[in-house]
């Protein structure tokens, strides 16, 4: 749960009414997103919070301001009237549990997919992570120096390279519970070799880490490469992870096939890297699907462009595993999860909605 408390300590007014004037044209721009999160939450409620890319039996109720409750809408300053509307957004998220997150309508998949879904909830890891959200996006001063600093590095530095550089943005895909019960691990399992592409600052590589040997990365960010390799991970180059002649007992691809510029490719690679008959892969899509290739592209469109049908999560993460299907994979099971970023000033946290499968090569590919 959130953590509790007076959330106005952290903000006096007199600091708002000082600073605010200032500053107010740099945040009116500032956005703690990375690419692949900014271009998805643009059309959600909120800038991307914790009702984006819902449908509409799903998103959360709003309420509306009780006749002569102050909304804060009168608040002149754009700095104080963003603080303002995170308290107020702080206070709402404290005692929510967010089930709408996790909630599928299982009776759209078939029978045998229905049989391969696992339903979670916020746990405890999750609870964790969303606390330590709250304690970053409430320190104020270094929030404002975020704000000051990233449209000058945003000059010569990728957005991701700007998060890896300034230790922000970090990134929470799942609890190392859930990871458990994804893949149906003990917690007393090692493996030999885990592999995880598009790695970032290694964060989510962590919660995989301790149950395999040896754990390698790929990263295109030459900030985040730093960082991984400090965290003591075998950073390899990412044109040749496929051919070196490792197999893994497990690839994990977290939100990557949106990102690269052949995600078919990037498949087929997986695929043949997998340690024979036991080798799986753990891949994670933010649904809906909107493809933004950050590195080595003009027009930021990828290549190979996966052409995903439906109006809904359910119906985009079948058309989803019937291309696994045509790649070689077998789904052994899948769910759905909050894929969540830490905030900034304006919100504690920001969400999207993340389809995760778990795969194993079934053969030959017909």
């Amino acid at each position: 749960m959130l953590a509790h408390g007076t959330y106005f300590k952290s903000y006096s007014i007199s600091f708002l009414v000082a600073f605010s004037a200032g500053i107010s044209a740099i945040f009116a721009t500032e956005s703690c997103l990375p690419p692949n999160l900014s271009m998805s939450t643009s059309d959600g409620v909120g800038c991307g919070l914790d009702n984006v890319n819902l449908t509409e039996e799903d998103r959360p109720a709003q309420v509306p301001a009780e006749p002569g409750m102050w909304s804060g809408q009168l608040i002149r300053s754009p700095l104080a009237r963003a603080v303002y509307n995170k308290l107020k957004e702080d206070e709402r998220n404290k005692n929510d549990r967010h089930v709408y997150w996790y909630r599928v309508v299982t009776s759209r998949f078939s029978p045998d997919l229905q049989s391969k879904f696992i339903q979670f909830d916020q746990d405890e890891g999750t609870d964790e992570f969303l606390d330590n959200c709250l304690e970053k996006s409430n320190q104020v001063f270094t929030q404002l120096f975020y704000s000051v600093a990233r449209p000058i590095l945003n000059f010569f530095m990728s957005q991701t390279s700007i998060n890896g550089f300034l230790y922000r943005g970090s990134m929470f895909v799942f609890s190392k519970a859930q990871f458990e019960k994804l893949l149906q691990l003990s917690p007393y399992y090692k493996g030999e070799n885990l592999l995880d592409l598009g790695a970032g600052d290694g964060r989510v590589t962590k919660q995989m880490s301790g149950y395999f040997y040896t754990t390698y990365a790929t990263e295109m960010s030459g900030v985040m490469v730093r960082r991984l390799t400090a965290e003591g991970f075998k950073v390899l180059e990412v044109e040749e992870w496929s051919s070196n002649g490792i197999k893994y007992d497990l690839i994990s691809c977290l939100n990557l096939i949106d990102r690269c510029d052949k995600p078919l490719t990037l498949l087929a690679d997986i695929r043949k890297s997998l340690k024979a008959g036991t080798g799986r892969a753990l891949i994670a899509v933010v649904i809906p699907f909107k493809p933004y290739v950050e590195f080595g592209s003009k027009t930021h469109q990828p290549t190979e462009y996966l052409h995903i049908k439906g109006s809904n999560f359910e119906e985009q993460v079948e058309h989803f595993i019937s291309i696994f299907k045509q790649s070689g994979f077998e789904v052994e099971n899948f769910t759905r999860l909050p894929y969540l970023c830490e905030g900034d000033l304006r919100h504690t946290f920001y969400m999207l909605t993340d389809a995760l499968f778990v795969l194993r090569s079934s053969g030959d590919v017909s």
